[in-house]
């Protein structure tokens, strides 16, 4: 007896894309912008082609070649694509979000190889975004055949936008095909794509139900340092001048000339240099060689209950107080001859750069800054209302003392609650209501500090204790800066408290020696490219003295805290400080 066999159903369609690209730029829109400024028009003609449409449905990857060409003049023209790959609605590790995914391989007219690596986040936010989310790729070109495990080791060459034109959409819907014997098996294989296409959606901008908040229990212990190993633990309390106790952790495997300190954000703390689930960046640094590593716990630590009470401290009182003594506090411990190197993350990094910049801190090497510095910018309007209108509802129509992550599960009642578990209605990308919180009280997304797959599931259950509760007087202060031209400016200029400080921390930038290199993760949702904006204005005024680096698939937080920073980001700061260690 013959046995037939059953042949798979193929399917295919053609998809055009189009916009503008631009080198030299690391943020999307910036990157569109500048490519549009400068005619950089791009383009993409692909044949996606699914071989087999019933494993295509089934497979979690939901992968399909790409073919076809793309067209831009920064790659000399129309080059074929050597081979690509499309990925539908992938899902992704926020539970309300998925992606289509593009990675394209091409050599331009020189014949150097190049990667065009893209992606559309579908995601249901507030307004009509289903046409935005299915018609808007955010592009990265790099030089070479990259993986998307190389990208954040590897140089952008260009970013940008692209966009399917509602003609070209049109005209994409009149190619599909489906290669099938019969009539009724073909347009069988129309409904079985249609249903998975539509039913995607429907899955992301469909009605949902509130959100099941996970139980909690505490994974992690609260403050633990046995996330190091190899080194002597110390604490080393400090006073400032404005009479506040602060402290700071060292972690001692031998004495070493090259010291450094870490310096965590506004209600982070040392926790997040010394995370117990994953390879963290203290113990990253002593086993580089870097074998005297601090951590500083100051008033904004989540350690201390500086935040958890209404208070008038401002970013300038961080800059002027914290800082100096914190660092003679270590110099104290290390000697006249060893050189300190400071890594700061978020507001631990704004300040310590005004700190810097107004010439408070002198007595340090080199920096590393993650996410913001001197140009504090946030582009979403939720954001800045955030920004405005917080401190006002929250010491004066609400009456409570801080904005707290963890207010869902706290016993009892009471407005924090009531305000916690409202918040939790409109996000459905995780079940753990701290990270609803966190998002709520740094800016729009979902979630805003960090991207979901970047963090261990540990880290994400415990953000609560990560990221603790905040004082919004630092809100009042910000927003000023983001009105004062993104600029970090000083909040009560008229106050003789703080006449030794700059108006405008750009003032002493041409004489500050000491080299910054700043971070910015592509997908920062709270600061946006603020570093980006800080690195361009300190190019044109001491051209060559700082470095950026631009990290794909990364936003803030996750860049200390991620479960492989050790391999992606880390490295750059090790790179940077031997660089820098050498140059006495």
């Amino acid at each position: 007896m013959t046995q037939h066999l059953e042949k798979s159903v193929s399917f295919q369609f053609t998809e055009d894309m189009k916009g503008f690209l631009s080198t030299n730029q690391t943020s999307f829109n910036e990157g569109y912008e500048k490519g549009k400024a400068d005619n950089n028009h791009f383009m993409f003609h692909l044949k996606i082609t699914i071989d087999d449409l019933d494993e295509f449905i089934r497979s979690p990857e939901h992968q399909a070649s790409a073919t076809g060409y793309v067209q831009g003049n920064m790659v000399g023209g129309q080059r074929t694509i050597t081979s690509g790959f499309f990925n539908l609605f992938i899902n992704t590790h926020d539970e309300n979000r998925k992606e289509m995914r593009y990675r394209l391989f091409f050599e331009d007219d020189n014949g150097n190889p190049m990667t065009l690596s893209g992606y559309k986040s579908i995601q249901d936010n507030l307004g009509l975004d289903i046409w935005a989310d299915t018609s808007t790729l955010y592009t990265n070109l790099f030089m070479g055949y990259l993986q998307e495990s190389d990208e954040a080791n590897t140089p952008l060459f260009a970013c940008g936008i692209l966009h399917i034109l509602l003609p070209d959409f049109i005209q994409q819907l009149t190619t599909m095909r489906a290669d099938a014997p019969s009539f009724d098996e073909r347009i069988e294989a129309f409904e079985k794509f249609s249903k998975f296409y539509l039913g995607s959606l429907w899955e992301i901008y469909g009605l949902h139900s509130t959100p099941k908040i996970t139980p909690y229990e505490r994974e992690i212990p609260l403050f633990t340092t046995e996330g190091v190993h190899g080194a002597v633990k110390t604490t080393h309390p400090f006073s400032t001048a404005d009479r506040l106790g602060e402290s700071l952790l060292r972690f001692l495997r031998e004495p070493s000339e090259d010291v450094v300190v870490l310096i965590p954000g506004l209600t982070a703390s040392s926790d997040m240099f010394i995370m117990p689930e994953h390879y963290n960046l203290v113990q990253y640094l002593l086993d580089q060689g870097f074998t005297d590593v601090w951590t500083m716990d100051g008033r904004i630590s989540n350690r201390y209950s500086y935040n958890l009470t209404r208070n008038d401290f401002n970013v300038d009182d961080i800059a002027m107080h914290d800082y100096p003594a914190a660092i003679a506090t270590v110099r104290r411990a290390v000697g006249p001859n060893a050189r300190i190197h400071v890594i700061a993350h978020c507001f631990g990094a704004m300040s310590f750069s005004m700190s810097l910049f107004s010439k408070k801190v002198t007595d340090v090497h080199s920096v590393i800054l993650n996410g913001v510095a001197l140009t504090p910018r946030v582009l979403s309007l939720q954001a800045k209302i955030t920004l405005q209108f917080a401190p006002f509802l929250v010491d004066y129509v609400l009456g409570i003392e801080y904005l707290n992550p963890q207010w869902h599960r706290q016993h009892g009642g009471g407005v924090g609650k009531l305000l916690a578990w409202f918040n939790s209605l409109f996000h459905h990308e995780c079940n753990v209501p701290e990270c609803h919180m966190t998002s709520f009280m740094w800016g729009l997304g979902h979630p805003v500090l960090y991207q979901h797959e970047n963090l261990h599931d540990i880290t994400h259950r415990r953000v609560g204790d990560l990221f603790g509760g905040c004082s919004v007087n630092y809100y009042r202060h910000m927003w000023k800066m983001v009105r004062s031209n993104n600029t970090a400016v000083k909040y009560l200029p008229n106050d003789s408290r703080y006449q030794s400080l700059p108006d405008d921390y750009f003032a002493y930038a041409k004489d500050i020696k000491t080299p910054v290199l700043f971070i910015a993760g592509q997908e920062n949702r709270v600061f946006n490219d603020s570093n980006i904006i800080c690195f361009e204005r300190l190019e044109k005024i001491v051209p060559g003295r700082h470095e950026l680096r631009v990290i794909p698939h990364y936003g803030h937080a996750d860049i200390i805290i991620g479960k492989n920073s050790a391999k992606d980001v880390f490295p750059k700061f090790v790179d940077f400080l031997n660089r820098k260690k050498k140059n006495t």
